[in-house]
């Protein structure tokens, strides 16, 4: 019997593929595939193509001269965590993790650190507490992150290493008092310590001498002295810092660079946190 009108027939290559031929429908065209006057039309105009649907205008493409390239503008704003609003009520932001080891120190209250803890974690960085009161960063902890682990809790000497990197970093906040021990854990990129003071002890103008940054809540008179000596603050300056309400900071450089700031706290925050205050 011959081939029958709608069998197909396998031809193999010297490659080895496996190609159909038809020679049972007219003109050598499979079934499956459309007349020559079927492909680009239909019935209520130009019919789509598999995968990419009506052919959509076409306009001439939008062609920038190098000449104009120096006039492209992409606005950037600072990068870091929004601690408040300065006096110029403009977004106040510090940049608190970056790719080389970073100390800070807060001398203030534990409310002040905790503010700044939970807005760190809100950027992304994970948070690890050395704290001589483990009970009160807890309830903290568990409601940092909306369930996820983001903030650890750990008992004085007890923090182990926490492995950051450009895509985890690390605040590690130590509360432990006015004379905290050393801190255990090596200089780390992408890893910031801040040590919280409630108020300066005998080895505060050491570590304030060495950090990169400080954060001063309300001060003695006595301590101010102190802080403008060492921060080489101008004494307008310092005078002002016995004055500063619960919820105002100095943020101060070892160069004589400051800023202050107000921290506004979220509705969160305080139902959270409660108001701001200077020592707890």
């Amino acid at each position: 019997m011959g081939t029958p009108a709608y069998q197909s027939r396998v031809s193999v290559s010297s490659d080895g593929w496996r190609t159909p031929t038809n020679h049972g429908i007219a003109g050598g065209r499979l079934s499956h595939q459309p007349r020559p006057d079927e492909e680009d039309s239909g019935p209520t105009g130009p019919k789509p193509r598999p995968g990419f649907g009506l052919r959509g205008p076409r306009r001439n493409p939008h062609v920038l001269t190098a000449e104009s390239l120096a006039a492209l503008t992409l606005p950037v704003g600072d990068d870091g965590v929004i601690i408040g609003i300065d006096p110029q009520n403009q977004p106040a932001v510090l940049s608190l993790l970056r790719p080389a080891p970073m100390e800070i120190v807060l001398v203030g209250s534990m409310w002040m650190a905790q503010t700044l803890a939970l807005r760190t974690v809100a950027t992304g960085a994970r948070v690890a507490v050395e704290t001589a009161r483990p009970p009160a960063w807890g309830q903290m902890a568990q409601a940092a992150g909306g369930g996820q682990q983001c903030v650890s809790v750990f008992d004085v000497r007890q923090i182990a290493p926490q492995g950051p990197s450009v895509s985890s970093p690390v605040l590690v906040v130590r509360d432990m008092g006015a004379r905290p021990p050393r801190n255990q854990l090596a200089p780390s990129p992408w890893q910031t310590v801040l040590t919280v003071l409630p108020f300066l002890g005998p080895r505060s103008p050491q570590m304030l001498g060495r950090a990169d940054l400080v954060g001063l809540q309300r001060l003695s008179p006595e301590e101010a002295e102190v802080v403008t000596r060492i921060m080489r603050l101008p004494e307008n300056v310092g005078a002002v810092l016995p004055t500063l309400s619960d919820n105002a900071m100095l943020w101060c450089r070892r160069d004589g660079g400051h800023q202050f700031v107000m921290t506004q706290p979220t509705e969160a925050e305080t139902n959270l946190l409660g108001g701001p205050r200077r020592m707890d």
